[in-house]
This record gives C-alpha cells, sequence and structure tokens, in this order.
C-alpha cells in the first residue's frame, strides 16, 4: 500500500452502516457519514458512490466479537458484508475488532445520533494505531 493511501472503514449493522475515511500518511480517521442498510442493493450503491467519491485503495470492516474474543452471530454477517465489499468492489478488505467501538463512540459523543459513524472511526484509528 502507498504512503498516502486512502481507506474507507465500515461499522456494519443490520440498520445503519456507519463510515469513516482516512489515509496511512496522516494515520488520522474521521467519520463520515451513516449508510441506511434498507437492502443489499441500496446498500452497495451507497458504497460505490462513496468509492467513486474518494477512491480507497482498501476497506476496513469492524468485526464484533465476544468480549473473550469469541465469534457470535454479528461476526458473520460482517464477515460476509467485508467478502461482499471485496467481491463488488475488488478492494482488499481488513478486519479490524471492533469490540467496544459502539460503547467508546457513546462515550466520545454523548447521543446516538452519529455513533455508527463514530464507531467507524473508532474502528479505522484502531487500524492505523496498530504495530
Amino acid at each position: 500500500m502507498s504512503d498516502a493511501a486512502t481507506l474507507l472503514a465500515f461499522d456494519y449493522g443490520e440498520k445503519r452502516i456507519g463510515v469513516a475515511v482516512g489515509n496511512t500518511l496522516l494515520k488520522q480517521a474521521r467519520a463520515l457519514t451513516i449508510i441506511e442498510n434498507r437492502n443489499r442493493d441500496y446498500r452497495f450503491e451507497a458504497v460505490g458512490k462513496l468509492i467513486g467519491e474518494w477512491k480507497p485503495q482498501a476497506l476496513v470492516v469492524g468485526l464484533p466479537l465476544h468480549p473473550d474474543g469469541a465469534a457470535h452471530e454479528r461476526t458473520q454477517l460482517c464477515k460476509r458484508f467485508g467478502n461482499q465489499l471485496n467481491g463488488r468492489f475488488s478492494l482488499p478488505v481488513t478486519w479490524v475488532d471492533e469490540r467496544y467501538s459502539s460503547a467508546a463512540a457513546a462515550d466520545a459523543l454523548g447521543r446516538d445520533h452519529d455513533l455508527d459513524a463514530e464507531a467507524a472511526r473508532i474502528i479505522l484509528q484502531q487500524f492505523f494505531d496498530q504495530p
């Protein structure tokens, strides 16, 4: 990946998908938007528009896990979403452990309004902060 690669990150939820953007040069993530998860066509049309606009070199998807690291029912949904992103847009996908990202977003914002986008920002920042 180049030194200044743009990345989009997703906090996948059955009702809403939070989206964040950042680049590998600055290693700063910022909340971007929330996509209503109405159906598959709507979801991927909205993602396609974001990919067209931001032209990311890679994607990051939050992977929800139990506190002990075990998978649960949402884990597989997020894996499927990431695999579909990779298949549809031919971009590499990295999964990031998103345990507690929504709780951290709620602490940071103190309101529900932008929680999904803020959770995506936290996921992407975790990706940047990894050694």
